[in-house]
């Protein structure tokens, strides 16, 4: 029923103005609308809002991943940016960037500015 149709992502943020400076000046999202009080971004094809509500960085679960090629070029470049990642004790090997290596990925974790966890993760 729902495979066909596209998803879209939420991140909830408690202070929208605040939130779009980590997305957009740290991670690099640029925004492709404004809607009802938050922002549209488009990310390598689909759709993520950032929308404003009391419940952000409430979950103790990830928001959402960005499936990348290069983790630890991207953690070093994120890191630059002043983007500071979780250190979880969890089994596997970890890269000389911190990404931990279990499961046939490379992942790493980092909370937004509203104490959302976000995660990228690179598929080996």
């Amino acid at each position: 029923m729902l495979s066909t149709a596209p998803i879209r992502a939420y991140i909830p943020v408690s202070d929208v103005a605040r939130a779009r400076r980590f997305y957009e000046d740290k991670v690099g999202l640029r925004p492709k609308q404004e809607y009802a009080g938050g922002v549209i971004y488009e990310c390598g094809g689909t759709e993520v809002f950032m929308y404003p509500t009391p419940n952000a960085g409430t979950s103790k679960a990830s928001q959402a991943f960005w499936s990348v090629d290069d983790i630890d070029a991207l953690i070093a470049a994120l890191k630059a940016k002043g983007v500071v990642f979780e250190d979880y004790d969890m089994p596997g090997e970890r890269t000389a960037q911190g990404a931990v290596i279990a499961g046939g990925a490379k992942a790493a974790w980092f909370k937004d500015s509203e104490g959302n966890i976000m995660a990228i993760i690179q598929t080996l």
